[in-house]
């Protein structure tokens, strides 16, 4: 007897380029692979994008003119934001998950609302470490004109919220990849880069627009470790290594040597980057919650928001992560973390940091054991939905 279908819609509005769509894509993929045939039933997932230029910077294989395609097994669809009816009418999914406040059209809603049986509606939100999210998370919010009810669904690193997007082979794909100068330096030629010459620190610079970027690489420059700096296309690069930045790969000052990715990594060769990086910078929330993962010393910059509330969800994180840390490193991480998201560097606060970095490392380890404790989003989410059905 073959299997009941089981139909997942996830609505993805990209808003600062890669992010969004990062986490979306990352799901829908997991749902696929991981639990095609979960509790009986025959998943299907597809996954709608407003913005197939952008998802195509991370995932090669979409191609943004097609409104239909499927990569990797999982269907994406091209949509707007803007239209208030989706064309042609698609019938709506089991489950249906909003991400980021994305809105799916109001057509597409009310069938929803009418269906029978009727669907399972997930919010799924930003990750936050902060407390309220522990006493909102799985709440419904009856809609105010539709007969249906929406569950707000929060990521976060404690067993009373969703957990993180982790893979169930991750950890064994980790310690597949070849910890050897061979596999590494045939990794860096794929991206079409050199390897690092030995006793070379390297680290993936990936912020956003950020003042503090050249008076990072000059510390870096003017330090006596040799330090080699790899980042995705950037125009901040012009103010530090001048005109010839902007069309030269590879540029140089002291004991600094930057090199420019051709083109963003695909996110299925991301956690190799990193692997191979000592120091990671990270942004947003996908490369935020993969930096610890690999278990690297990271910074992490967080999406601003005008009323500077970005910073109680990185003080909220702060208070977990450093909750182990000595009274140096804590205060270290907690220093360099405010300084990278004020826009503004102090050589003090990086020498700081830097000289904790053996203990970091340690406590990067440690840190991810403590959140594989928990159950991963994915399967979180899974285990809801099927719940409610």
């Amino acid at each position: 007897m073959n299997a009941p279908p089981l139909c997942w819609d996830i609505f993805c509005a990209v808003v600062d380029n890669y992010g969004d769509v990062g986490v979306a894509w990352r799901l829908a993929r997991q749902l696929k692979r991981e639990y095609g045939g979960y509790g009986g039933y025959n998943f299907t997932v597809r996954l709608w994008v407003d913005d197939l230029v952008a998802f195509r910077a991370i995932c090669p294989e979409v191609s943004p003119s097609l409104s239909v395609q499927y990569v990797f097994n999982v269907e994406v669809r091209a949509w707007s934001k803007n239209a208030a009816d989706l064309t042609p009418a698609v019938p709506p999914a089991n489950v249906v998950v909003e991400t980021f406040g994305t809105r799916a059209p109001d057509s597409y809603s009310r069938a929803m609302a009418s269906a029978s049986p009727r669907a399972v509606w997930i919010n799924l939100e930003y990750l936050s470490a902060e407390r309220w999210v522990e006493d909102c998370h799985t709440l419904p919010s009856p809609h105010p004109h539709l007969p249906r009810v929406t569950y707000f669904f929060f990521p976060g690193f404690t067993d009373k919220t969703g957990g993180l997007l982790r893979e169930r082979d991750l950890e064994e794909d980790l310690r597949r990849f070849p910890d050897s100068p061979e596999a590494r330096e045939a990794f860096w030629k794929t991206l079409g880069l050199a390897a690092p010459v030995p006793e070379t620190q390297t680290l993936f610079l990936f912020a956003y627009e950020n003042a503090a970027t050249p008076g990072l690489l000059d510390f870096l420059a003017s330090g006596s470790l040799p330090f080699r700096c790899i980042a995705p296309p950037c125009t901040q690069m012009k103010t530090f290594f001048g005109n010839a930045a902007l069309s030269e790969k590879t540029s140089s000052r002291g004991r600094l040597e930057f090199l420019t990715l051709p083109a963003f990594v695909p996110q299925t060769r991301f956690d190799a980057l990193l692997l191979c990086s000592d120091i990671v910078f990270v942004r947003g929330e996908d490369s935020f919650v993969r930096a610890q993962w690999v278990e690297k010393p990271f910074i992490w910059n967080v999406y601003p928001q005008k009323d500077k509330a970005h910073f109680a969800k990185l003080d909220a994180f702060l208070d977990l992560y450093c909750k182990n840390l000595s009274r140096e490193a804590s205060k270290a991480v907690r220093a360099f973390h405010h300084e990278w998201n004020e826009n503004r560097f102090s050589p003090e606060t990086c020498a700081e940091w830097i000289a904790c970095l053996p203990e970091l490392r340690e406590h990067a380890k440690n840190w991810a054991k403590h959140l594989k404790k928990h159950d991963d989003l994915c399967r979180s989410l899974v285990k809801f939905c099927l719940s409610k059905l």
